[in-house]
């Protein structure tokens, strides 16, 4: 009997010992089939990332091909009329994995840039054909680099004194001579050039006198960060001062088009003199006659009218263009505009004149401004000897600054440039005589990044500068 006993409760035993090692067992591969299911998820998910961010650089890809080299009407043109992939209807692409095999897709929405803006949105969604509903949603900014995004950006020599402290980035398509202090970047076209204020050989295409002077080329080139804070670099990409024409012709087809209440003056007279206000209209009266010319006698100030004075809201978003020359003040409130004095009628070049305050009353993207002269941007004898301008002023063909006025008024104390500054020739607003703005203060808006002037010249080339997953 105790044999038959001991007999029972192996066999009982056993059937434990079984039934906890099948259930320890099945635990086992529970977990390693979730671990491997959890595992293969998070591949496919990975992939899926692979694969949204592949459909952001076929975009990239297919800016490039579609735009780069092209006018900004072209550009426009495209976004409107081409069919761009993505505009409207949502487009997929097959993706292949290295060997050539079909894994999976990626869908791209996009948004087009609004009128008088040069961003684009690009949302791509990535997913594998194993897992269809792990998905991962990539958006980026793609960006056209306006002219605005310099404090200073110019087609001739610049030469920066000692004291002067720059806070934006500042390019020129020739040499740059910086005796401050620089917080951003500063650029040039030139590898060296020769300095035309300074005697002896050629220089870097940046490069400072502030003691210790800058070494000659073929020399290294020092660091000097206590002059250059975020660095200089040279040789770079030139900015084609004559591809400003192209805007200046979309602009003016725009104006005549009325897009976004945007406005058109001819040719008549020498002119239109323009007041901001800041109930979101503008006052304009077309100029007689003016003290024009560059001589000692000239001031360049509106010396008759014709006609009486006209009201108009000012376009939002939108441009006014003067097929003659432009005299504008005032200030704005809660509108973005470009104002554009420019004759595509003739050979006879025309210029905008400031002499008052042109100003924000808000400091962010509600209020901006563009000033656009086919020649110069000038400041007339006559202006205030405290002259502040909020604005991004751009010369086509002359230069930003004020013309050696000889006299009585020849001499002023402040000006105040808040803004940018595009100039095709040297700028400068005083004279080693001794005339000119005595105090000079240049401030860079660093609203003018992401939202430059409307229809401001930009860069044909999409840059990427906003990147999150969704």
């Amino acid at each position: 009997m105790m044999k038959k006993k001991q007999k029972g409760s192996m066999v009982a035993y056993g059937l434990v010992m079984m039934a906890t090692v099948s259930v320890i067992l099945t635990a086992i591969l529970g977990f390693i089939s979730s671990q491997t299911t959890y595992s293969l998820r998070t591949h496919g998910r990975e992939q899926a990332f692979q694969i949204a961010e592949s459909g952001i650089h076929f975009y990239r890809w297919y800016l490039a091909h579609q735009v780069e080299g092209r006018t900004t009407q072209q550009i426009s043109d495209f976004w409107e009329t081409g069919s761009p992939y993505g505009v409207g209807t949502p487009y997929e692409v097959e993706y292949n994995d290295p060997s050539g095999s079909a894994i999976g897709k990626y869908r791209l929405e996009v948004t087009p840039p609004d009128s008088g803006s040069t961003s684009v949105i690009v949302k791509s969604t990535g997913w594998t054909y194993r897992y269809p509903n792990e998905t991962r949603t990539l958006e980026v900014r793609f960006r056209r680099p306006s002219w605005s995004e310099n404090i200073v950006l110019a087609n001739d020599f610049l030469r920066f004194g000692a004291g002067t402290e720059t806070f934006g980035p500042i390019h020129s398509n020739y040499g740059i001579r910086f005796d401050g202090v620089a917080h951003n970047i500063i650029s040039s076209s030139v590898s060296d050039f020769n300095d035309p204020d300074h005697t002896g050989g050629n220089e870097f295409g940046v490069h400072t006198h502030d003691s210790p002077t800058d070494p000659l080329p073929p020399a290294a080139v020092p660091a000097r960060t206590d002059v250059f804070e975020a660095g200089r670099v040279f040789p770079v990409a030139t900015t084609d001062f004559n591809g400003v024409l192209g805007d200046l012709n979309y602009m003016k087809s725009e104006a005549q088009s009325g897009v976004n209440g945007s406005l058109y003056f001819d040719n008549n007279r020498q002119g239109r003199h323009i007041i901001l206000k800041s109930d979101d209209t503008f006052d304009i009266r077309t100029v007689q006659s003016f003290n024009g010319g560059n001589g000692s006698s000239s001031s360049n100030q509106i010396t008759n009218y014709y006609g009486s004075w006209q009201n108009y809201p000012i376009p939002n978003d939108g441009v006014i263009f003067v097929e003659n020359n432009v005299w504008v003040e005032g200030t704005v409130d809660g509108r973005r505009v470009t104002i554009v004095a420019a004759n595509l009628l003739s050979a006879s070049l025309k210029s905008v004149y400031i002499g008052k305050d042109v100003r924000y009353t808000h400091y962010d993207c509600t209020d901006i401004i563009g000033i656009i002269g086919q020649e110069n941007v000038e400041i007339y004898k006559g202006s205030e000897d405290d002259l502040r301008i909020d604005a991004a002023l751009l010369a086509q063909q002359g230069r930003v600054g004020r013309q050696h006025y000889t006299g009585a008024g020849s001499t002023k104390s402040t000006i105040t440039i808040y803004g940018a500054i595009a100039t095709n020739e040297r700028y400068g607003f005083a004279w080693t005589d001794g005339t000119g703005y005595q105090t000079r203060n240049l401030y860079y808006d660093n609203n003018l990044l992401y939202c430059p002037p409307p229809y401001f010249p930009t860069g044909t080339q999409y840059e990427m500068d906003l990147w999150e997953e969704k």
